[in-house]
């Protein structure tokens, strides 16, 4: 489908919802919702397993480790096979293979006969094929509304994910007593079926031009091209800052609840919370209030003052006003990642679109390297001075990247101008 390319609406809609005009959008935003909140269970399920079957700490790290290292490794792959195949198929054909992975864990549990090594196995299918569904979805939301659209869309897709990653986990949580937890599990995977056969009504959507390069040539390409294209490579790099500190700030809310503040459990919850609806504001405050004409503006500001956020989070002596702030820099941080995610969509064409997709992915999967250094340095130094230190850095690259670099200054009428001429 064409950038130009006008989307198909059927009714308006509430200002900061107007993407959902889109019929196919809502389907891909009802089956988004149904995979996510599916997953986000059986996440949860597979941890709760880990546990039963070792009783060991260690056993939860290596099921999220078997998990992050091959989508990392499998976004080259994906975003190259995405350019070159019809977008709708691939993604059909790839939840149907992560239903058939968690029926087979589903039929183990209810025989008895689920071993460790096995649900390792199964999650690192799991890492394999997830590289394949979401950069799909995102690849096919421009031909959906088109461009004046889509930075609408990519918010109320943020927020689809927000809700789904609070709102899985808390619902598993409540039916594992109700249900047992193999109960608990087929609710997850029904919830994938709904995914599935929504992804039936979307329309198709095909790469701008056929492959002409061999497969390893397309996944080489994708750096090739963010070689040619220095705005998408400064906004992928910029990106990728504000995304190294959010994560070790999240592993740490522990060691804050327990050793700062002295809340316990309960106290990391009421944090974990705030992360959570941080989230789903930003992403309903892009959805209402972004101008399409200055995302670059907003990623920068926000970005500055998310750090500012975090790095007064880290110094609050009180632990209300601590809430708040998490919930601040949470809210925040999805602006940026949003408006980030958004002009890479924009700037890139439509044959590279998987590509770039996967490399925004790949950016998310690389962030766990954030937090070695942070945990190292927390046990020397202390995590409150070590988190100040790390949001101070971050602030000061910000300010490097901004005052350095005309092109991320000048992004927005670049843009703005590339809209008059189409």
């Amino acid at each position: 489908m064409s950038d130009l390319a006008p989307a198909t609406t059927d009714r308006r809609m509430p200002k900061g919802f107007e993407a959902l005009a889109c019929l196919p959008f809502r389907w891909l935003i009802g089956a988004l919702l149904c995979f996510f909140l599916g997953m986000q269970g059986q996440l949860l399920v597979r941890s709760l397993l880990a546990w039963e079957l070792t009783h060991s700490e260690l056993s939860l790290g290596y099921v999220n480790l078997v998990v992050a290292v091959p989508m990392v490794l499998m976004s080259f792959f994906a975003g190259a096979i995405i350019d070159r195949v019809e977008r709708r198929k691939l993604l059909i054909i790839t939840q149907l293979l992560i239903m058939a992975n968690e029926l087979l864990l589903l039929t183990l549990i209810m025989l008895g006969q689920l071993t460790f090594p096995v649900l390792l196995g199964s999650s690192f299918l799991m890492g394999v094929l997830f590289p394949f569904v979401m950069p799909t979805r995102a690849a096919m939301v421009f031909g959906m509304v088109g461009r004046d659209l889509l930075g609408n869309a990519m918010a109320l897709q943020s927020a689809t994910m927000n809700v789904g990653r609070i709102v899985g986990p808390a619902v598993t949580g409540a039916l594992i007593p109700l249900l047992t937890l193999k109960g608990a599990y087929a609710v997850a995977i029904l919830l994938h079926l709904i995914a599935t056969v929504t992804t039936f009504k979307l329309p198709l959507s095909y790469p701008e031009h056929k492959a002409k390069k061999s497969l390893l040539g397309d996944m080489l390409y994708s750096f090739t091209y963010i070689g040619q294209h220095r705005p998408i490579m400064l906004v992928l790099l910029f990106g990728l800052f504000p995304l190294l500190l959010m994560l070790p700030a999240h592993s740490m809310l522990v060691v804050f609840a327990d050793d700062v503040w002295r809340v316990g459990e309960d106290g990391l919850g009421l944090l974990m919370a705030m992360v959570g609806a941080g989230g789903i504001s930003g992403a309903f405050i892009v959805a209402r209030f972004g101008n399409p004409l200055s995302r670059t503006r907003w990623m920068l500001a926000t970005a500055a003052l998310f750090g500012v956020a975090l790095a007064v989070f880290t110094q609050s002596p009180w632990f209300y006003l601590a809430l708040v702030l998490m919930l601040c820099a949470s809210m925040l941080n999805d602006i940026t990642q949003t408006m980030n995610n958004t002009i890479v969509q924009l700037l890139a064409h439509n044959e590279v679109r998987g590509r770039m997709s996967s490399m925004m992915m790949l950016s998310l999967g690389l962030t766990p390297l954030g937090v070695l250094p942070v945990a190292l340095a927390a046990e020397r130094y202390g995590v409150a001075g070590t988190m100040f230190f790390a949001c101070l850095i971050m602030l000061v690259i910000v300010a490097l990247l901004y005052g350095l670099s005309p092109t991320l200054r000048h992004l927005d009428a670049r843009m703005a101008a590339q809209q008059r001429a189409e």
